[in-house]
């Protein structure tokens, strides 16, 4: 079974601030923010009863397309370093790693001919 939908991913990160900005400037939405804390945190989290702020962020919608090159200009300015080079796959997607803030690392893609 392939994955058809997914709903949400948490990242773990140590300035919340900094992940915002970044992954604002990557194209999501800050829909809002929580402060999260007792038994169901500690449960969610495996760490035990704890206290956590999250950020819940909107991914933009399907239709629209970035350019990566205008993409990674804009991260750069956020602190993004390219890891290793854009290549090409075929005549079908422009590919790319970044690591961003924390040194987590993200792959972005750019469809071609769409």
């Amino acid at each position: 079974m392939t994955l058809i939908r997914m709903d949400n991913v948490g990242i773990v990160v140590e300035s919340l601030d900094s992940a915002i900005s970044f992954f604002t400037e990557l194209g999501l939405k800050l829909e809002g923010r929580a402060t999260v804390e007792g038994e169901w945190a500690g449960r969610v989290t495996g760490l035990g009863s704890t206290r956590f702020r999250l950020a819940m962020m909107l991914t933009p919608d399907a239709h629209r397309r970035d350019d990566i090159d205008e993409t990674l200009a804009r991260l750069y300015k956020r602190g993004a370093q390219l890891v290793g080079e854009v290549v090409q796959y075929e005549a079908s997607y422009r590919l790319c790693y970044i690591r961003g803030p924390e040194g987590l690392l993200i792959g972005l893609a750019q469809a071609l001919g769409v």
